[in-house]
């Protein structure tokens, strides 16, 4: 009997990238639905939509990823990354299901020196970053089989994204100012949809009871000016890139320094390799290159 698979959120970079999976897993049974089917900003709904029906996965891709706009619409944010997330954990305990929540490098305060291992104190430094928490503390409390993953910089041909933007931009100006005090590294979409899947797989072959917590990005490091230049270079547009502090570019939400994740403990568990983001980036400019002609 085929698994079933409910994916929330599937309108976004992520949900649209598990629907490009969706179609090469024919023995797994996927569920997609957007916020008209499932309104993650009315809790409620959530749990009236998971009585009515029964999943083996549950994987949570809808967020509230508006930084900046977290830190006046505090209540919309909370509902959906945390009132939400409670909900269907809560959900996933009743009906057995398992539950997979993407989470993010924000959850930490970028002080740190090294990559953040997944059992490092938590302290976000903004509102998105504190209701991002909140929800994954509801996860760990509902007492449901769950497992967090936490990515940083997401983009994809889908939707609207850094990479996208600096295209944009960068056709239409000779120069721009990007900040290079801020580190991390970039995820492909399409990479961290596999990932999953991998957690995934690996949860069908070795089920394990409780909540674990996963990180995910691209391999390697880098600033934002060190990923505008390398969109550029390899997108072949001509437009120069100055880099600038976050002090003189201030913006209404804090945002971490540092948010570099080790992925050892998903490569350890699932025994995948993870790509480097600077070929990923290459494979995420041909697919737009690619859409752009169709």
């Amino acid at each position: 009997m085929r698994k079933t698979v409910l994916v929330t959120g599937s309108t976004g970079q992520l949900g649209r990238s598990l629907q490009d999976l969706a179609e090469q897993n024919t023995d797994v049974e996927f569920t997609f639905v957007n916020r008209a089917l499932l309104d993650l900003a009315a809790p409620e709904q959530v749990m009236d939509y998971l009585q009515k029906h029964q999943y083996d996965y549950i994987i949570n891709c809808g967020a509230y990823t508006a930084v900046d706009k977290a830190e006046q619409e505090r209540e919309l944010a909370e509902q959906v990354n945390h009132h939400a997330v409670a909900a269907l954990a809560k959900a996933a305990k009743a009906q057995g299901a398992y539950l997979i929540h993407v989470s993010t490098d924000y959850v930490f305060d970028g002080c740190h020196y090294k990559p953040y291992a997944e059992d490092h104190p938590t302290a976000p430094v903004n509102n998105y970053g504190q209701t991002k928490l909140n929800g994954e503390l509801a996860i760990q409390a509902s007492g449901a089989n769950a497992c967090i993953v936490r990515t940083s910089w997401v983009y994809s041909q889908h939707g609207n994204n850094f990479v996208k933007t600096m295209l944009r931009l960068g056709r239409e100006r000779d120069a721009l100012t990007v900040i290079d005090d801020q580190v991390g590294s970039p995820t492909y979409a399409t990479d961290l949809a596999s990932a999953i899947m991998a957690l995934v797989q690996q949860q069908e072959s070795n089920p394990v009871e409780g909540c674990s917590v996963f990180h995910y990005s691209n391999e390697g490091v880098c600033s934002w000016y060190d990923f505008a230049k390398a969109i550029f270079e390899l997108a072949g547009v001509e437009c120069q890139v100055k880099p600038i502090e976050t002090k003189d570019y201030p913006t209404p939400a804090a945002r971490p320094h540092y948010s570099l994740l080790s992925k050892q403990k998903f490569k350890q568990t699932t025994g995948e390799s993870v790509p480097y983001w600077r070929d990923s980036l290459l494979v995420c400019l041909e697919q737009i290159k690619a859409d752009s002609h169709v």
